[in-house]
This record gives structure tokens, sequence and C-alpha cells, in this order.
């Protein structure tokens, strides 16, 4: 019975986020849902306070991260992104304009998903990349489903590109640099079957005549560049100094949005202020914490000893297949967050193993919207939009994509153990 009532609520609250009726915030039922299972003692209030304890420096990270990422935006990086593509698509010669913007479109959304993490990519990218792709006169498809996929596969390189990262950084025993410098190796071979797969899937609107439009040059915001670099060079130095990176996205924060603060009319200040403090989008950051006491519940009541039984103890070729496969599957049946905080401890044995199932937590939700929330955001943006994206066609490109992209993944991650292993 308490393992048949704790699968109900997780249930009740990852179905609630993935339809959001009303439009209502994911909290409001995971919250009551949190305390629930601590009020019917499915979880003791030590174990999810503990719990809460172990979240807590990562979702602050996250509010933070997003902040910054608004910041970003608001200093014009974003349309610099986009006019620079634009540019490059109207540009050169040898491949049709549609197939040079998807390029440059890669290469951006996988350094926009590596830095400042795949949420910037899914709510401040996309609708750039969307405009983009109109004022160049190429049909939008490939690129806007091209944000979706980097969003989930291109947040393996560093431990700030994704909130899954952030939860199984410490059980990797990896320094940041350690980190980046394994998973790149699986982050470019990712990356790279993921734009073959796009070339083949999309080859007819990538062949449609382009019809561009005007675009105006957008200068360079160098400011917010440089807060960024600095930001992102603050993320490897703050490791040895024991500071958490949450500080560090904190700090560049502050120096893009105090002077958007100060550079407003006195009486707007207090809004502008609100306004980005809204940004951290603090019901999101209490759904977080939340849903990790629920999987708390789940775990405590089962689910633990069977991940316990299935998960493979050696991190040779196989067994880093294995656990990828099912850490892909886990987070298309209840979301990456939860299959991160599941399967983690499991294999935290390993480095390597816990590596794999990053690669399988975040390249899996390529597969169906409900694999990750950044999928799911995309998908309301976008009809939001009034372009609301083809069910049928985004499994159809997760099909082709995602079981490719789980092989290439593990197979790098292998190939960058050994190597280090030998270096």
């Amino acid at each position: 019975m308490p393992t048949l009532t704790a699968a109900m609520l997780l249930a009740a609250v990852l179905g609630f986020a993935v339809l959001r009726p009303r439009r209502l915030p994911e909290a409001a039922v995971a919250l009551p849902a949190a305390l629930l299972v601590v009020a019917v003692g499915l979880v003791p209030w030590p174990a999810a306070r503990a719990e809460l304890a172990m979240l807590a420096p990562t979702v602050g990270f996250l509010a933070a991260i997003l902040v910054l990422a608004h910041l970003a935006d608001a200093w014009g990086v974003f349309g610099y992104a986009g006019a620079v593509a634009a540019r490059v698509a109207r540009g050169g010669s040898g491949r049709r304009p549609a197939t040079r913007l998807l390029a440059v479109v890669f290469g951006i959304a996988a350094t926009v998903t590596a830095v400042l993490s795949l949420d910037a990519t899914v709510v401040l990218l996309t609708p750039v990349v969307l405009a983009t792709a109109t004022a160049s006169g190429v049909r939008a498809r490939p690129h806007v489903y091209a944000c979706a996929h980097l969003a989930n596969s291109a947040s393996l390189l560093l431990p700030v590109s994704n909130l899954t990262n952030l939860l199984a950084f410490a059980a990797s025993g990896l320094t940041f640099a350690g980190f980046a410098a394994t998973m790149a190796l699986p982050w470019l071979a990712v990356i790279a079957v993921e734009y073959l797969v796009f070339r083949r899937f999309f080859r007819a609107d990538l062949a449609a005549p382009a019809r561009p439009g005007a675009v105006e040059p957008v200068p360079p915001p160098r400011y917010a560049l440089g807060v960024l670099g600095a930001t992102l060079a603050g993320f490897v130095a703050a490791e040895p100094l024991h500071l958490h990176p949450g500080w560090v996205a904190g700090i560049g924060a502050v120096l893009l949005g105090v002077p958007l603060v100060v550079r407003a009319r006195r009486a707007e200040r207090l809004r502008t202020a609100g306004r980005i403090v809204a940004e951290a989008q603090p019901l999101f950051c209490v759904f977080v914490l939340a849903l990790g006491v629920v999987v708390l519940a789940v775990r405590r009541n089962g689910l633990d000893d069977m991940v316990g039984r299935l998960a493979p103890h050696r991190a040779d070729l196989l067994g880093l297949l294995a656990v990828a496969g099912l850490a892909a599957l886990l987070a298309n049946l209840v979301n990456n967050l939860p299959a991160t905080l599941v399967l983690v401890p499991a294999v935290a044995h390993s480095p390597g193993l816990v590596l794999a199932v990053l690669i399988g937590v975040n390249v899996g939700p390529n597969l169906y919207y409900v694999g990750s929330l950044a999928t799911l955001l995309w998908r309301r943006i976008l009809h939001l939009r009034d372009d609301p994206p083809a069910t049928g066609t985004f499994l159809r490109l997760g099909v082709l994509s995602t079981p490719a992209g789980l092989v290439a993944g593990v197979v790098a991650l292998w190939a960058a153990l050994h190597l280090t292993q030998s270096a």
C-alpha cells in the first residue's frame, strides 16, 4: 500500500506538470504531495529535511542561472546571436542557406546550453531562432526542433549545463575541469549524431528555396559577453575555493542586473528589480524541492531496491550501455529529474556509471516530450506562438536520433574513461 500511494502521488505530480491546467504552477500539486508523504509517514521528517538540504544548493544555482540567462537576453546577447546566424546563412557558398543556418544554430544552441543551461536554450534562444529563420526566408522547423534536441543532448559538457548534472556532480568524484574533460568527447559525439540525423530527416525543408527578408545589424553586447565569459571562468576557479557555482552565477547576475536597474528611471527601479527577481521562478524552484521529497517516498518504498537489482555494477562498455539505456527509459517514464535522483545513488560507487546515467537522462528525453521539463517548456512556448510542434514528427525524429545518440555518447565516454586512466 505505501508503494502504491507513493507511486500514485508521483504520477499525479508529473501529470500535473505536463498538463498544467489553467496554467497553474507545477508546485500547486507538488508541494501538497510532498507535505502529504511526510504527514502520513512515507518519508520521515528528518529524511525529508536531509533531502531538502541536499537539493537546496542545486536549486539555488538553478534560480541564479535563470536570472543570468534572462539578463543576458535583456542585454541583447541572444538577439546578437540571431543576427550572426542570419548573416552566416546569407553569406558563403556551397551549402544552401537553410543548411548553413542549421549548422550555426547547432553551434549556438550547443554553446548556450553548455554555458547558460538548457533552460536558456529553450526559453530564450528558441524564439530568436524562429525569428531568424523567418527573416532568412527558410523553413523554421529544422532549426526550432534543433533547439529542443540540443537543450537536452548538448547539456552533457559541464556540471552547470543541466540540473541533472548538478545533482550527480558530487557523486562523480570529479573536479569541474575533470568533468568537462571527460564529457567533452561524449558531448561532441552526441551533437555530431544529432546533426547527421537532422540533415537527413529534414532534407526536404533544408532543400526548399530561401526567400530572405531584411536583417537589421545588431552590435555585439561586449559588456554582457565579457561578464558571461568571466562567469564561465569563475565556475572553474570556484571549485578549489570550495565555492558553490550558484554563488558565481549569482555574482554574474548582479553584474548584469545592477546596471539595468541603475539606468532605469527612478520611479521604475523597484519594478525593474522585482521583474529581475521574478525571473528566478521561485515557484518552479519550490516544485523541484517538493518533487525531490515525493521521489524520495517512491525510492524508500521499493524503487531503490528494484533499481539496485537492475543497475550494473561494472563500468565496462556493456555496463555503461546498460545503465545509460536504463536511465533513458526511466527518464521517459517518470521524467529525467526523478530518474537522476533514483539512479545516481544506485551507481555512486562508480564515476563512469554516474556519467553514463547523465548520458541516459540528458539524451533520452529527446525521445518524447515527458522526458524532460525543458522539452515540455519548449512545446508550450511554440503553442503560445501559434506554431505548435507535431507530435508525430517529434516522435519519429526521436526514434532516429535518441538510440544512435545514446550509443555514440556511451562509446565516446568509454573511450574517454580509458584515455583518462591511461593518462
